[in-house]
């Protein structure tokens, strides 16, 4: 392991976590995550799904709570709790070569996603769940100037939290030097980028890269990319929102993928 490119064990991102919503409580549940209480709103039960997630909870043993609606509004962190609050441990962080190990159990290639200074947590938590659509093996993020996998993150991810590892590094720049040695192709997206996305071939072992909002990639990140790709823009628009731009991206790397037989 390199210095500075993951922290020497997996690690806790707080105490305890929040997780909010019917769909991520439930992904929480059928991922075995480990949940100490549920607080549930009061006369929500009778509702099909509820009572679903309800009977869940109380078959693994997770104590249920029924509270005013008020409480479970004064508990929340996010806009809509949909009716249900869960306590868990917080999420376990992994190193990047824990991602590696699950690319190589599956007998697959490494197909990771970096993200440089992501700060809005809704776009972090839509990227996951693009992650876990296209099969990602693991999601890379920076400990500092980047949000980290908060209650809002959980919800964004409509529960693909739960199935994606993510790896939080204190160096970004030292991380792709990392994947470099390890044989995997680094490719940046930079709208200022000479080639096309359709004009390159992507496909893993690979690892994606993708800057923050409004300001994109850095320059340490840039220029330790072996390439960089741009989206084509054929509007008025300038550029894509980071969570689409992801979306476009990750499911560029499948349709390569397709045509390679993998």
């Amino acid at each position: 392991m390199a210095p500075g490119v993951a922290p020497r064990r997996a690690g806790l991102t707080s105490a305890e976590a929040q997780i909010e919503g019917r769909h991520p409580v439930l992904e929480a549940l059928r991922a075995g995550r480990p949940l100490r209480k549920l607080l549930v709103a009061r006369g929500s039960a009778t509702d099909r799904a509820m009572r679903h997630l309800v009977g869940e909870a109380r078959a693994r043993g997770v104590p249920v709570q029924e509270v005013d609606q008020a409480v479970l509004a004064r508990h929340a962190q996010t806009r809509s709790p949909q009716g249900v609050i869960a306590y868990a441990a917080a999420h376990r962080t992994v190193e990047i070569s824990d991602i590696l190990g699950r690319a190589n159990a599956r007998s697959e290639a490494p197909f990771l996603l970096l993200l440089d200074g992501v700060l809005d947590p809704g776009n972090l938590g839509a990227i996951i769940r693009s992650a876990d659509a296209a099969g990602v093996h693991g999601v890379v993020i920076p400990r500092h100037r980047a949000v980290g996998l908060t209650p809002t993150v959980a919800a964004s991810s409509a529960g693909a939290v739960e199935h994606v590892p993510v790896a939080v590094v204190p160096n970004l720049a030292s991380a792709i030097e990392y994947l470099k040695r390890e044989g995997i192709w680094v490719t940046g997206a930079d709208q200022a980028a000479r080639d096309p996305l359709y004009a390159v071939e992507l496909i893993p072992p690979l690892a994606l890269v993708l800057g923050g909002e409004g300001r994109g990639l850095s320059r340490l990140v840039r220029d330790r990319c072996d390439r960089l790709v741009r989206i084509p823009m054929h509007g008025a628009t300038a550029s894509l929102n980071v969570s689409v731009a992801a979306g476009v991206l990750l499911f560029e790397v499948r349709r390569h993928m397709a045509a390679r037989g993998r």
